[in-house]
């Protein structure tokens, strides 16, 4: 047990330091790091999304940390935008591999965990992802144990004698801002809940548009959740027994996931809750694993989608806005899935009110999912399935589901 200052003293330049995701960042050690900013240089940081401060990517920082993440947070997205730090483009599936292979070295992980049980277990809590595998990886491991973080079941528990400095610092998770579902939002839920069937398996992510979703599920059954993330949206369901797993082939009769966001409900309702089993990506975003069970339904989003079902869910043009992520890893175990729907989700406009579904991908966007793995796509008009459809069928059924305002150009544009 040291102080925060101390425990980040064996950082040095041009060192590779891990950073853990999601709400389970160790606000008090980034801190800390970041104080050293003028000690330390060329010290490279690798994360996926990260809640919270980021103070290592502010403009100023650059010479002492270069931020290289697998997914592009808000609290980054400027830095990586100014081409002060730079996006690695990986699946999720893959990811843990960079560490365990050696591909990426990482010198010190600095991650949170919960208090050591009577045994000397602390827990991973809510994030086991790519960080079990940074843990397992680095050759210095710094942790601050916080008694808020919560003891989940799973992978990622850590023994003591693996740590080799921590701090005590006990700080509230990062939580989700309470969001009121929109009209627009709603009518996507309503029509992704239609194409859901019993007995289904459920991957989603974050957001307004898989809280709509599983709002509209209160008369469906035996639903099961395998996913990489999970919010609060599933814990009513759960309580009343509509997800409860029971048709799962792997990990029958519990939820499965990889990393959790969201309120205080959420960090408590996981807490040594033997339902809930907080696994690796490797194991979560496994195609093979993922097809297995039935009815695998896998709902993502799109930041645009072309007339022949090109999906660019990662920037806008050639200006990164997120990740890669675990969609082709969920849509492709989805599609293999017995019965199952993979499902790409939008509303047809942004704020602005420009089309989402365009004649061309705009110059320099990437193509996360190719146009031979789309299956259905569902905005605030409807659901059309794109399945074995020619691009001028295709391009036909998208546009029925474009707004209104924007069929015509988008018939013009395309023919």
């Amino acid at each position: 047990m040291m102080s925060s200052e101390e425990a980040v003293k064996c950082i040095k330049s041009n060192y590779h330091v891990f950073i853990h995701s999601a709400a389970a960042v160790p606000t008090s050690l980034i801190q800390a790091m970041s104080n050293r900013s003028a000690e330390l240089e060329n010290v490279r940081i690798y994360s996926m999304h990260t809640e919270g401060k980021a103070p290592y990517a502010e403009v100023g920082m650059e010479n002492s940390f270069i931020v290289q993440p697998f997914f592009i947070g808000q609290n980054i997205r400027e830095n990586i935008q100014s081409n002060r730090g730079s996006y690695i483009p990986i699946f999720l599936s893959e990811a843990p591999s960079l560490f365990r292979s050696g591909s990426i070295s990482i010198d010190v992980a600095l991650i949170s965990v919960s208090p050591p049980d009577k045994h000397g277990f602390c827990s991973l809590g809510t994030s086991v992802d790519i960080s079990l595998a940074a843990v397992q990886s680095a050759k210095i491991v710094v942790a601050q144990i916080n008694k808020f973080v919560p003891r989940t079941h799973g992978d990622g528990f850590i023994h003591v004698s693996k740590i080799d400095f921590s701090i005590e610092e006990n700080i509230p998770l990062p939580e989700l801002k309470e969001h009121i579902i929109t009209e627009v939002e709603a009518k996507i839920g309503e029509n992704i809940s239609n194409l859901i069937e019993n007995g289904a398996t459920l991957q989603m992510g974050i957001g307004a548009i898989p809280n709509a979703v599983l709002s509209c599920l209160t008369d469906h059954k035996n639903l099961g959740i395998h996913s990489e993330m999970f919010s609060d949206g599933i814990i009513p369901l759960i309580e009343s027994g509509v997800i409860n797993g029971s048709k799962k082939v792997k990990h029958c009769n519990s939820v499965v996931g990889s990393f959790a966001i969201g309120t205080n409900k959420l960090y408590n309702f996981i807490d040594d809750n033997p339902f809930i089993k907080m696994l690796d990506f490797s194991y979560v975003n496994n195609v093979e694993v993922i097809r297995r069970n039935p009815k695998v339904t896998a709902i993502n989003s799109a930041i645009e989608i072309d007339l022949s079902g090109q999906v660019c869910a990662d920037s806008i043009g050639k200006k990164m806005f997120s990740g890669v992520g675990g969609q082709m890893d969920f849509i492709r175990g989805a599609s293999l899935s017995e019965g199952g729907k993979p499902i790409i989700a939008m509303a047809s406009t942004t704020k602005s009110g420009d089309s989402k579904i365009v004649p061309f991908l705009k110059n320099g966007a990437g193509v996360v999912t190719t146009r031979a793995n789309v299956h259905w796509v569902v905005t605030e008009y409807g659901a059309v399935n794109l399945y074995g459809k020619t691009i001028r069928e295709r391009s036909e059924l998208l546009i029925s589901i474009a707004h209104p305002a924007h069929r015509e150009w988008l018939e013009k544009s395309f023919f």
